[in-house]
């Protein structure tokens, strides 16, 4: 292992190229810019290619591209850059092609709080694509969780050949912290499966170029690419098995941390940089003798429910403190359906929320 002082934003590209990345396109913007900058030096030094392209529309669009003709992908932007690529995203789901969006969210909406950290995009990067189709996201707390979660998505959308979000914020993508970074091929990676050059009928995903001829359409298809928007009962069958990929592997893609939650009263819901604040909570909390306890969720979707569920049979009452006006605490109140107070705590400032606000609410109107 080699030890490194690096940026959140720095560890994903490391993290990026370790997993097979040889593809970036993409469009400076803060605060995800050094993504971009460190991907222009890295990627052709890892014997891949990067590109700046005109904007947002473009990078996504030769990501896409990109991977199609085999190549693991990866883009990088911030909030308005994602509004710009929601609807390529789409086409990206229809087609089945992998492909690794980062958002470093910053505070909107539009230009906003460029350099300040948010976390007011969770629900744009589940349902901002027009349609009823599947996204997974993953919310790094730390520099080694950036690391680790970006090498998590790519192997997510090599498996299921679908957009992947790595949802960081403005503070873990700024912050810097000294990690161990593993050999590159101590890293459990998944690679795209490819069809036996002599078959001729196949299901597997073919890389332009390699002689195999196949289709590729944005509109309902058979399983040979075609469209079929006449026929009802395929496209049934198709967004029904793009949205059940997802939902089979829930378990394999859900990652939660649970920190002093065996005896807790009060459990606090957080991801992201609040994560961090969540946790010194906690320790704040127990040191006065109130019973407190944190569930990390290091993936936003698909939604950790099981885990939630699990929790509320125990505590007796949830706190969901986030960088918006509350965006997951609705997610905790539908599997909680009111059988104990979900609270929460907001901050649209660009500061961050603090522990010692945390555990106010806490002492002053949740353990009364």
């Amino acid at each position: 292992m080699a030890r490194k002082l690096l940026q959140g934003n720095e560890a994903c590209v490391e993290a990026s190229i370790a997993a097979g990345v040889r593809f970036f396109a993409g469009y400076p913007i803060t605060p995800a810019t050094e993504i971009t900058e460190s991907m222009a030096r890295r990627m052709p030094e890892a014997g891949g290619v990067f590109v700046q392209m005109e904007d947002e529309i473009g990078s996504i669009a030769a990501c896409i591209g990109a991977s199609v003709a085999g190549a693991k992908v990866m883009t990088a932007t911030s909030g308005p850059g994602i509004s710009l690529m929601l609807e390529t995203l789409g086409f990206a789901v229809i087609s089945e092609t992998p492909v690794v969006v980062v958002n470093v969210m910053r505070g909107g909406p539009s230009t906003g709080l460029p350099t300040f950290p948010a976390q007011m995009d969770v629900m744009q990067a589940r349902w901002g694509a027009h349609g009823d189709c599947p996204m997974v996201a993953y919310a790094p707390s730390s520099v080694r969780e950036t690391y680790e979660l970006t090498v998590q998505a790519i192997n997510a959308a090599e498996m299921l050949r679908t957009p992947v979000f790595l949802l960081s914020d403005a503070m873990v993508g700024h912050m810097r912290e000294a990690i161990d970074l593993p050999d590159p091929s101590e890293l459990r990676l998944t690679e795209r499966k490819r069809p036996e050059i002599d078959r001729s009928d196949f299901a597997l995903m073919a890389r332009f170029g390699d002689g195999f001829r196949f289709h590729v359409d944005s509109n309902v298809h058979d399983e040979y690419g075609f469209p079929a928007t006449e026929r009802t009962d395929i496209a049934d069958q198709l967004v029904r098995r793009l949205n059940d990929k997802v939902r089979r592997f829930a378990d394999e893609l859900i990652l939660v941390e649970e920190y002093h939650l065996q005896d807790a009263e009060v459990g606090i819901f957080a991801f992201g940089s609040v994560a961090r604040s969540a946790e010194e909570a906690v320790d704040l909390a127990r040191a006065r003798g109130l019973k407190v306890g944190l569930l990390k969720a290091k993936t936003l979707w698909p939604f950790p429910q099981k885990h939630v569920e699990k929790w509320t049979k125990r505590v007796k009452a949830w706190l969901v403190p986030e960088l918006n006006l509350g965006q997951m605490v609705r997610e905790v109140r539908l599997v909680v359906e009111g059988r104990v107070p979900v609270h929460q705590l907001n901050r649209v400032d660009g500061l961050l929320i603090e522990p010692h606000q945390i555990l106010s609410l806490i002492e002053t109107e949740i353990s009364r």
